[in-house]
């Protein structure tokens, strides 16, 4: 996928997302959709799709594409002719189509556990250990994306976002000593995506789910991190600070850093507002470091324009992404 030139004739099979039929200006219907595979993905259009039941495809399914790539406003987008739904039987090797990082998860795994584990509050290491304990928990957090386009997006991205964020409020914490609870902004970063395995599907798709799209994962965060408070006290036997889950709470909800980035509230600790700036920088690096090692511009130090970014971006006078030289 992320191969693909302009004017490129398409003709094979991927996986389908996002399907949406949606009218033109004049009335007429038109299918809007993206193809992925393990390398990208890339958005597509179908003209003239006034007969829905032609399009007997979910999301999720595996499709064999015929058309051709075209560039429409600095970005590559896919023209179809076809688009035929193939069963999944049929599909020979099915991890050609799910995104990888090339981060082993085991190890990953073991990192969360040694950095949950140097927490010295006693309340909060014994929150931490509800849920290493819970082998049910740990699977389904290791598998979920951190998100479906920007950043982190494949199956152990939210294991991987979280970890790069903990090893970041484990580094900064002695540098702040005298203005952050280094204890309180470590499970913070733990915590504040968790709502995301509620919010987002594991499955070879990875969408939102539809309580991820009414609630959103920071509510799911809370819903989760209070069930999980519950657990701590039955295991400790001691109830837990009533101060300490409001501020865990408020971490949860106001990481987004603003309204119109969805936050249900503004950072009001130094902790929520530390949390808010380490999971910009991870998750823009990511985004940003994605465009580049995605990008098909091979013959030139610059990316295609990125809408979304409003820019270009500036590989080097060596014309590679960052990391492939």
């Amino acid at each position: 996928m992320n191969q693909l030139r302009d004017n490129e004739q398409l003709d094979g099979v991927y996986l389908i997302a996002e399907k949406q039929l949606r009218p033109n200006k004049n009335g007429n219907l038109y299918l809007q959709f993206a193809l992925c595979d393990k390398s990208g993905t890339l958005g597509g259009r179908l003209w003239n799709a006034n007969d829905p039941n032609q399009y007997d495809f979910e999301d999720g399914d595996y499709v064999k594409v015929e058309g051709v790539v075209q560039r429409f406003q600095g970005a590559l987008q896919f023209i179809a002719k076809r688009l035929t739904r193939v069963d999944a039987s049929g599909v020979r090797n099915k991890n050609d189509y799910i995104r990888f990082s090339a981060v082993n998860i085991t190890k990953l795994q073991g990192r969360l556990k040694e950095l949950l584990r140097t927490i010295t509050n006693p309340a909060l290491l014994n929150l931490a250990d509800s849920f290493l304990i819970d082998e049910s928990f740990m699977e389904r957090f290791s598998k979920t994306p951190a998100g479906i386009k920007l950043h982190h997006a494949y199956p152990g991205g939210l294991l991987e976002h979280t970890v790069t964020m903990m090893e970041i409020a484990d580094r900064i914490g002695p540098l702040y000593e005298k203005l952050l609870d280094r204890d309180l902004l470590l499970m913070g970063a733990f915590l504040h995506d968790v709502g995301k395995i509620e919010e987002l599907s594991g499955g070879k798709e990875m969408l939102y789910t539809s309580q991820g799209q009414m609630l959103g994962h920071p509510f799911l965060g809370v819903e989760i991190l209070r069930d999980r408070i519950e657990e701590a006290e039955r295991l400790s036997g001691e109830p837990f600070d009533p101060e300490l889950t409001m501020l865990l709470k408020h971490l949860l909800i106001s990481h987004h850093g603003a309204y119109e980035h969805n936050a249900a509230k503004l950072p009001m600790t130094l902790e929520a507002v530390a949390l808010h700036l380490l999971d910009t920088l991870d998750s823009k690096l990511a985004e940003f470091g994605k465009y580049m090692f995605e990008d098909p511009n091979i013959g030139s130090p610059w990316t295609n324009y990125i809408p979304g970014l409003e820019r270009k971006l500036y590989k080097g006078i060596g014309q590679q992404a960052p990391g492939n030289g």
